[in-house]
């Protein structure tokens, strides 16, 4: 055999197997590909791990007296690895197994001792490493369970995996729940686009209660679970959000709701409204809406004081009479003829009237404003500005009655104030929209104008919330933003008070809302509402509301109070009359700003209150606020005890751990947060128990846990 022929054979040779050795990849890549393909794809699904969000403890929600509005309470998901450490043998397992189903019975009380037997065996039979327990624990139930037969074996031996979660509470349920409102959420609108949601102060503030998720590492188990890799820990901690310190008020809050939920249960309305707002600050104090429910009960599901925009009736004759009297058209002594209460206003139109309850005739303007007069108000109006409308529409645009007043809390109704270049402008607008007609204003907008009277003519926006705070130190500060610095002339802002305190002294105001202890200034409203798609109509639904201030002197609240559809009665001074006096009546009765009437006097034999440990400089300042003075009577002598209080600051040594038990939350954040340190607080109340004790030294930055009852 030649030299190249036998090259050539070696070089085939050489390319067979090559080619051979490629066909056999080719081939293994198929089988792989198509054949074992969904073995490998279930497997690699099996074995995958992925780092997942922990979702971070929302802020708390405070109100103005740092009453808890709204907080995160841990919240825990119970499961067990049935091939954990301390159970790999059988015997062990089955040993304890029994004592542990029907302790975990005997615990929850969900299930028989038999039916947990059986799912923890299945369980141990099928090698789940993941089995899930119990859902919705507490923190106290995790300690408990923790004490039972395998669990009490240790973290990892026993198996017993505790993955936290928070779950959001109402420590007062209802209390303000639709202002409070709740976190965002997807929805999906009419066009099938996801969009973000946000209701009540939890979607308003969310980017500073949201706080920033953290990280744990989880991995995926059969039937498509996922199970944290370290036990339930996280590879990076969450951080909790910031707090919000609202302006709410929950005694005030409290008041409002009762007194408004015990009309509209008398009225059977369809719905209701109250809000109480803070004349110099704007803060409000206090907001409830109720609507009436398929049972016939009452509920909050919508707030009708912030996003109802409607005809306001009689409550908008303070921006009519103060637009007559500001460009000079009238003065108090002004009269006219209200024709028996019935008048067709506009020449030659018979078919367009005007009515009054009551059967007035020539009256000065004084009184009909306290009489509430429809006649006079479309007359008065008509009469001075029906050759050029705009002058009248351009002096409501100027008290901004036709901007909304944005708020911090998302929804607000948009106002609406016609101009004779409307559209759906007619005649007949000019002397309706005298008395609160084709027009629309949302409850808390009209309450702002109302407040910028009481307020010598500065209109500010109402405000809910005060401050943020981290860590207990102030992030952002709120003040209410000034819409207008004066509304109107100081000539005419005396007459529109003096007008106002008329009509509680002498006009419809007078029966119910006056009283001898405090002075109060406001308008009655009844309107007519439209009934759905049927207009008016001939079954007629009415408003009824009052809003005003109080001391009318020297005015610190001001309020508006909003019924939609009374049954039977429908007068304004007797359906919304009657919840403006209940709920004044008790923020009188508990300011003592404003109720001194009557000197304070504290008598023997008194006990100091119970104290926290925290600032004493606080807590002298409160007994001084209090006037408490308590005295030991004797028959011979009065002996003053009151030097025989004993205070002691908080003291530690640089670098320790301060020893917090007794003290309350926000003092115990505040000194523990100021040493350095991370901390975890557990329940609600004083401070039991601390995981590091006081005077210990442990790195700065390190995580402590607090337990409170």
């Amino acid at each position: 055999m030649s030299i190249r022929t036998n090259i050539l054979m070696r070089v085939y040779l050489a390319f067979g197997l090559i080619l051979l050795f490629a066909g056999a990849v080719v081939v293994q890549l198929c089988r792989v590909q198509f054949v074992q393909g969904s073995k490998w794809k279930a497997m690699s699904k099996a074995m995958s791990t992925e780092y997942m969000n922990v979702e971070a403890a929302r802020g708390n929600i405070f109100a103005n007296d740092g009453s808890l509005l709204a907080t995160s309470v841990p919240e825990y998901e119970l499961h067990m690895d049935m091939l954990a450490g301390g159970i790999e043998k059988d015997d062990i397992f089955n040993e304890k197994v029994d004592s542990l189903a029907a302790a975990l019975s005997h615990f929850f009380g969900d299930k028989s001792t038999r039916e947990y037997l059986h799912m923890l065996r299945e369980a141990r039979k099928d090698g789940d490493r993941y089995q899930l327990i119990r859902r919705r624990v507490t923190y106290q139930e995790l300690k408990a369970v923790r004490k039972f037969p395998i669990f009490n074996m240790g973290k990892y031996k026993g198996g017993l995996i505790a993955v936290e979660q928070n779950k959001r509470i109402l420590p007062f349920r209802d209390l303000a729940a639709r202002t409070i409102g709740y976190k965002n959420y997807n929805s999906v609108d009419a066009n099938g686009n996801s969009r973000p949601v946000a209701v009540g102060l939890e979607g308003a503030y969310a980017d500073y209660i949201n706080g920033e998720n953290g990280k744990r590492l989880m991995q995926r188990i059969a039937g498509g679970s996922w199970m944290p890799v370290n036990n339930g820990e996280e590879e990076i901690a969450p951080k909790q959000g910031a707090d919000i310190i609202s302006t709410i008020d929950v005694n005030l809050q409290d008041v409002a709701q009762a007194a408004l939920k015990k009309e509209m249960m008398i009225s059977q309305a369809d719905y209701g409204c109250v809000a109480l707002m803070e004349v110099s600050t704007g803060e409000i104090r206090a907001i409830a809406n109720f609507t009436r429910t398929k049972d016939g009960d009452y509920a909050e599901r919508l707030n009708y004081a912030l996003g109802y925009a409607t005809e306001p009736g009689s409550t908008f004759k303070l921006a009519t009479y103060m637009t007559l009297f500001e460009q000079h058209k009238i003065d108090t002594s002004s009269t006219i003829d209200c024709e028996g209460g019935r008048s067709h206003v506009l020449p030659g139109n018979s078919r367009y009237t005007v009515t009054d309850v009551e059967d007035n005739h020539v009256i000065s303007a004084r009184r009909a404003f306290e009489e509430s007069s429809n006649v006079a108000a479309a007359k008065f109006v008509y009469n001075a500005f029906h050759d050029d409308p705009s002058d009248f529409t351009d002096a409501l645009y100027s008290y901004h009655l036709n901007d909304k007043l944005d708020l911090d809390i998302p929804g607000e109704g948009s106002p609406l104030i016609k101009t004779p270049k409307s559209k759906s402008w007619s005649k007949l607008t000019l002397p309706q929209m005298a008395y609160g007609y084709e027009e629309r204003l949302t409850p808390l907008q009209m309450l702002t104008f109302y407040n910028a009277v009481a307020n010598d003519g500065k209109m500010i926006a109402p405000i809910f919330v005060k401050e943020i705070r981290r860590l207990n130190n102030t992030v952002e500060r709120f003040n209410a933003r000034v819409i207008n610095p004066k509304i109107c002339s100081d000539r005419t802002l005396k007459i529109m008070r003096s007008l106002l305190e008329g009509v509680v002294q002498e006009g419809t105001g007078k029966n119910v809302i006056k009283n001898d202890l405090y002075t109060v200034a406001g308008k009655t409203g009844t309107a007519q509402i439209a009934n759905g798609s049927g207009g008016y109509g001939t079954v007629k639904k009415h408003q009824a509301s009052f809003c005003g201030y109080f001391p009318a002197d020297h005015p610190k609240y001001s309020m508006i109070v909003v019924v939609s559809n009374p049954q039977g009665e429908y007068l304004a001074a007797k359906i919304a009359g009657p919840v403006f006096r209940a709920i004044a009546d008790r923020v009188y009765s508990s300011d003592l700003e404003m109720n001194q009437s009557v000197p304070l006097r504290y008598v023997g034999n008194t006990g100091l209150p119970q104290t926290k440990r925290g600032n004493h400089k606080a807590v002298q300042e409160v007994f001084s606020k209090l006037n408490i003075k308590p005295l030991y009577a004797s028959t011979t002598a009065a002996v003053d005890t009151t030097s025989g209080l004993a205070f002691e600051d908080v003291k530690y040594q640089k670098g320790t751990v301060p020893d917090v038990t007794g003290m309350g939350l926000s003092d115990a954040l505040y000194i523990l947060g100021n040493a350095g340190y991370k901390v975890v607080a557990r329940g609600s109340g004083t401070v039991i128990k601390q995981s590091v004790t006081g005077g210990s030294t442990i790195p700065k930055g390190a995580k402590l846990t607090i337990e409170l009852q």
